[in-house]
């Protein structure tokens, strides 16, 4: 448990039952930092708060992929899968991508597409159908691509758990390259070459990249491979550097820790976003409504969810084909399409929630409070598979636990999909469900995993996860308190510190977004918004005032304090976010929990 010395502002138990704590124990860094760089010390605290020394400060402002890029040849088969590649671009072998339907499957296949059409190359890329393939390589599939005189195949983001179908892809004399990043087994599969970071051989300590931050390396080795043979001596070298809007927005939604490379990847990549060179990604931008500077909430809430939804609830290929096409025509048309097919997977997203929601109440009863399993489980015949990973990430949100939700078809196959907390690292968990013999298929990484499996075995694998993460997940939940950079008051939550703030971003998995408390302030103004949302104008003794938002709160106790005109004095923690209602530069809090100044502890 965490020491009553460390409670911020005296706060051991707030509105939503935790205790407030400091994310800094020593401040002796932070002051340091302030003095070396000029910096104010509520942001020193911030760099402190994640380690950033004071040596190490201007660099971290600053991230260089000169500095932070490892030679790809670190990576386990790395330098053969290139060699392989550059001669057949060398030779115009007919090569295809075999990709994810996800983001992180669409931007990775994108950026082999994108890097073989630089070169004159072309390559096929096949995106498998959610609901009638399934996930990673299939048989059939390959078979398709071997008839049409497609020698090698590269797939990415899957791969490192197929061992059947790769297998019979070899017996068919096809050489497969896998380029993956999920957790693997002692045993790979028979490819050719298989590199991911995350082969328990591999020892390159690159484990946290997502799929496409793994492609990029790749492709970086094939360029290399390339010019060593001398290429480029009759053809122009590709800008590499411009496919970083790609490796961002597949990083962020896959929700990787955004700490050294790729804090890096997705530094770079926004910013060569914000030049809207990708014809497919700028139209996204604008169904979506989004035209300004482009920030990690921005890939994850807004682009990432429309790229999603072709492989959720409509045609599996439209990411990718939105990512590569240089037609804006054709452009605009997918974007338009993908930005439907966003608002049907949101209505049936609503639905699938709803029964789960139901179904997990029924499940914890009037108990829950004092028997919270280790796991939360959902199961539903005919939901729809596309939309069962969001579910299980708001389950997960909700009663902050591991959450696996599956869906039962007609022959009694089950598809889930889980969402984890921090601490507890869900993919292992499921390979070792694998191995024990529960599951058809499965695997993933710490955060998010996948599974096929027979409907009969649904109670026994809840049991053995259940037993298996119940330690961790313990452990996790001690530690729930809700940490905070420093406290500011409301004239000091000013536009000028929010943008010193994004200059220690971006921010997401791993790299938390900064949460100050701003004590002893009083709701003037609130109301309802949109149905769920509470709505503030904040008053403070410093003459200050601030607006602030805190979602989807209307029936929690967060709301209801927030409401309550007559609760007094408040100390108030989130996260500053831009207020740019109407042209305006603004600032306003995002609210995630409250507490009555009478019950901080002095």
């Amino acid at each position: 448990m965490e020491s009553a010395a460390r409670h911020f502002l005296g706060v051991d138990r707030s509105v939503t039952g935790r205790a407030w704590i400091g994310r800094l124990e020593d401040d002796r860094q932070a002051l340091a930092i302030a003095q070396r760089e000029g910096i104010p010390e509520i942001v020193a605290r911030v760099l402190a708060g994640r380690g950033v020394t004071a040596e190490e400060t201007a660099a971290y402002l600053a991230p260089s992929l000169k500095t932070l890029m490892p030679d790809p040849s670190v990576l386990k088969d790395m330098d053969k899968a290139a060699d392989r590649i550059a001669r057949a671009i060398m030779d115009g072998e007919k090569v295809a991508v075999f990709g994810d339907y996800d983001v992180d499957g669409a931007t990775s296949s994108a950026l082999l597409h994108r890097f073989f059409r630089a070169l004159g190359a072309s390559l096929r890329i096949y995106i498998p159908d959610r609901i009638r393939e399934g996930y990673g390589p299939n048989a059939p599939a390959l078979m398709t691509l071997r008839d049409e005189g497609i020698g090698i195949i590269i797939t990415v983001d899957c791969g490192t758990m197929a061992h059947k179908p790769l297998g019979l892809a070899a017996d068919a004399g096809l050489e497969v390259i896998v380029i993956d990043h999920h957790q693997a087994e002692p045993a790979l599969p028979p490819v050719y070459a298989l590199v991911n970071p995350n082969r328990l051989d591999d020892d390159s300590g690159l484990g946290t990249l997502a799929a496409a931050g793994v492609t990029f390396l790749f492709i970086v080795a094939i360029n290399r491979a390339l010019r060593q043979a001398g290429f480029y001596d009759s053809h122009d070298a590709p800008d590499l550097m411009a496919l970083l809007d790609l490796v961002a927005l597949g990083t962020v939604c896959d929700v990787v820790p955004l700490v050294g490379l790729n804090r890096g990847f997705v530094s770079q990549g926004l910013r060569v976003m914000a030049a809207r060179n990708n014809i497919g990604l700028a139209a996204l931008g604008d169904v979506s409504r989004f035209d300004g500077k482009p920030g990690t909430y921005h890939l994850g809430f807004l682009l990432g969810p429309r790229v999603n939804a072709g492989g959720r609830v409509g045609r599996s290929d439209l990411g990718a084909r939105l990512l590569t096409t240089e037609n804006g025509e054709e452009a605009r048309g997918i974007a338009e399409e993908l930005d439907v097919l966003n608002k049907e997977r949101q209505a049936i997203e609503a639905q699938v929630l709803q029964e789960a929601m139901m179904q997990v109440e029924d499940a914890l009863g009037a108990s829950r409070a004092n028997a919270m399993p280790p796991l939360i489980m959902a199961v539903g015949k005919g939901w729809h598979p596309g939309v069962i990973g969001i579910v299980a990430s708001r389950l997960k949100d909700k009663y902050e636990r591991p959450a696996i939700v599956i869906a039962v078809d007609a022959k009694g196959e089950g598809k889930g999909s889980g969402r984890s907390i921090s601490g507890v690292d869900l993919g292992r968990a499921v390979t070792a469900a694998l191995e024990a013999g529960l599951l058809v298929n499965g695997g993933g990484h710490a955060m998010a995993a996948g599974l096929t499996m027979r409907a009969d075995k649904v109670e026994a694998l809840n049991d053995f996860l259940a037993a298996r993460m119940a330690d961790s997940v313990s452990a996790a939940s001690e530690s729930r308190a809700l940490r905070l950079d420093g406290a500011i008051s409301l004239k000091g939550a000013t536009r000028g510190l929010l943008e010193l703030l994004e200059r220690a971003g971006p921010y997401g998995a791993g790299n938390p977004e900064p949460r100050f408390a701003i004590p002893s302030v009083r709701v003037v103004r609130a109301d309802l918004v949109g149905g769920a949302h509470v709505r503030v104008i904040l008053s403070g003794d410093d003459g200050g005032r601030l607006k602030g938002i805190a979602f989807r709160a209307a029936e929690t106790p967060l709301g209801t304090a927030l409401l309550d005109k007559g609760s007094g004095l408040m100390h108030l923690a989130g996260r500053l976010k831009p207020d740019d209602w109407q042209g305006r530069q603004d600032v306003q809090l995002h609210i995630e929990d409250a507490v009555a100044t009478r019950d901080a502890q002095p």
